[in-house]
């Protein structure tokens, strides 16, 4: 098993910095001066080439790459070219607003998708079955920017149940979860329908398996072989999809935090590349990168630690 993780962070690491030097690479193709952006039109050449050379755009583009990864191993993300502020304060500040989205988003789809999943193998071909695999590819056909737009108008603008925009009053739990509520359904409610056709998928599998039939012919109840077998051995892609939504999570957050005017990483990205500030943006791809790695990293060990055949096939 040690040789398993040891064998999953080091590429983690290797596809992070790949990941990272090719994302450096886009941001500069990007059209635009940060210097001449920050400092405006009737800036002087002289101080334009100051700034440049500050923030170290007078070097060649491999130079530039070299010392930002020289930077980020020491926790210096860089400056912030408007506030003059560290970009790993700005970065951590909004961070904590796109997590929470993210994993209140997770907890509910992965546990209402498991169960519409299980309800349905267990309940197969019956109308049951059918009428919770419509509803699972009415979600999964759901662009999370119409859900977030329609969840706003009829829920915070017409009924006036869920607020309408912000994170809430900063220390107050139960006004934060509130203002969660309509973001995270807006992102999390097509995932609702991937992961219940994956655990029907799985779980009808598994339930035809010989060891069950086995289990079975012991005289087993259903409901233990159903929920003590072979749901564990169903929910294994389900934790392998739920690492990669992460990253799917990350870019669909966007349009919630722009919808519902809330803080976080995607709403500071798109401020900043309309700026052309380099720095924040490079920061805060930099730290949505690493949550993407880790989280599909944190799923392979996850499977591995629940079958020991996936470190064994390693």
């Amino acid at each position: 098993m040690l040789t398993f993780i040891t064998k999953r962070i080091g590429l983690a690491l290797a596809i992070a910095a790949l990941s990272v030097t090719l994302l450096f690479i886009i941001i500069h193709l990007i059209p635009g001066d940060p210097a001449r952006t920050m400092l405006g039109p009737k800036a002087t050449p002289e101080l334009i080439a100051e700034i440049q050379a500050r923030m170290g755009l007078d070097k060649t583009l491999p130079h530039q790459i070299l010392i930002f990864f020289g930077n980020m191993l020491q926790g210096d993300l860089g400056m912030d070219i408007f506030s003059n502020r560290p970009v790993a304060t700005i970065v951590f500040e909004q961070l904590p607003h796109t997590l929470a989205l993210i994993f209140s988003a997770i907890a509910w789809s992965a546990t209402l998708g498991i169960f519409l999943g299980c309800f349905s193998a267990v309940r197969r071909n019956s109308l049951a079955d059918r009428l919770t695999g419509i509803l699972a590819v009415s979600f999964i056909a759901a662009p999370a920017f119409v859900i977030a737009l329609y969840s706003l108008l009829l829920f915070a603008v017409e009924l006036k149940w869920f607020p309408a925009i912000g994170a809430g009053t900063p220390g107050d739990i139960g006004d934060i979860i509130w203002h969660l509520v309509l973001p995270s359904f807006a992102i999390g409610l097509s995932w609702v329908g991937y992961i219940a056709r994956l655990v029907r998928a799985s779980m009808l599998e598994i339930l035809g398996e010989g060891h069950v039939r086995t289990a079975r012919a012991f005289g087993l109840p259903e409901k233990w072989i159903t929920y003590r077998y072979a749901l564990k051995l169903a929910i294994l892609p389900t934790v392998t999809v739920i690492g990669v939504g992460m990253g799917f999570l990350l870019s669909a957050a966007v349009f919630a935090e722009i919808v519902f005017s809330r803080p976080g990483l995607g709403k500071l990205v798109i401020d900043s590349i309309s700026t052309r500030n380099y720095p924040v943006v490079m920061g805060s791809v930099l730290v949505s990168t690493i949550l993407f790695v880790a989280s599909t990293t944190l799923s392979d060990i996850v499977n591995a630690i629940l079958d020991p055949r996936i470190r064994q096939a390693k």
